[in-house]
Formats: C-alpha cells, structure tokens, sequence
C-alpha cells in the first residue's frame, strides 16, 4: 500500500547561537526520515523579533515546502523533536529561542484545534514567513489571497532584511557583513 502524501509549508526561525548553521542543519533534520520529503528551500531573511520581551536578538527566518505521509499530529510531533534537537527552550512567549518550527499549511485542511490550528492563525500578517514563501512560491494562496500581497500589506515587511550567508552568532555578525536596513 502506497502512503498519501499531503503538501504542508514549514517556517522556521532562530534568534540564538549559531542562527544560519541551525537553520541548515534543521532543514536536513525535518526532511531526514522518508516520511518527508523536501520539496523547496527559500531564500534566508534576517528580521526584527516579532512580539514577545524587547531587545531581542535578531532573527533569521525560511520556508520550506515538503510532502508528507505523516498525519498532522505526527508532522507537529516531528518538528517539536527537530526544535528540541536544536535544544528549544520554551520559557517565555515569544521569547529568544535557538530554532522555531512552525507548521503553516498542511494541504488544504483547516483546524481549529489549539495544539495545530491550520493554516497557522498569524502567518497571513508576518511579512517574515509570507515574503519567504512568496520566493518559492509566488503564486501561492492564503486566507483566499496571493501570499504576496499579505507580504506587502504586513506590519513587519520594512524589517526584513536580505541575510548575507556569513557567519553569526546570536544575532551579531562574526565575519562579513549583515546587510543594514
């Protein structure tokens, strides 16, 4: 019997430690088992922190899109052991956090459940995760409109800053330059 695979569209952040190298490495981490498989990668955007405590660091974000034979629950499971793998700590809201995964889409289904509320209930206004998507996916629908025009409209978009690849720790360069905005 052939498993059904579900298109579902994962953002991924971090504002602690070595923030490119942990997204890298979660990217292989998410797409390790043969139960999901990578379909894009976007482009990394450095941004202010969304909500939570003030001065944080920095954040890096990316999409990727994947196929998946794992139910919702078991895909949500899975990305809480690549955050934790990644040594997530979950002690305020919001807060500094070393990899943040969320789920945004998983195929066309909509849930109210307060674990996995499908699409995610905030990524229709962060130009973070929506201006990334719209990289690898121009043509993409959420809440009935082009994720492009979301991006454009979202309260975040001027803080969005191209990341440069070179290397970082916690938000601070260590080689090259970041960008400025």
């Amino acid at each position: 019997m052939n498993p059904v695979y579900a298109k579902a569209v994962l953002a991924l952040g971090s504002n602690l430690g070595a923030r490119n190298d942990t997204l890298s490495e979660a990217v292989a981490d998410l797409v390790d088992p043969p139960e999901v498989r990578l379909l894009d990668v976007s482009p990394i955007v450095q941004t202010k922190a969304v909500g939570g405590p003030p001065n944080q660091p920095d954040f890096l974000n990316m999409v990727i899109t994947v196929e998946t034979s794992l139910s919702p629950m078991e895909l949500l499971a899975h990305c809480q052991a690549v955050e934790n793998k990644h040594h997530r700590v979950r002690e305020v809201r919001w807060g500094p956090r070393t990899l943040d995964v969320d789920i945004i889409t998983y195929g066309d289904l909509r849930s109210d459940d307060p674990q996995l509320t499908l699409p995610h209930p905030r990524a229709a206004s962060r130009a973070f995760v929506l201006y990334p998507w719209s990289l690898i996916e121009p043509a993409a629908v959420l809440e009935g409109e082009r994720i492009s025009v979301l991006a454009a409209r979202a309260a975040d978009i001027d803080d969005l800053a191209p990341f440069d690849g070179f290397g970082d720790f916690d938000g601070v360069p260590t080689a090259g330059a970041v960008e400025e905005r």
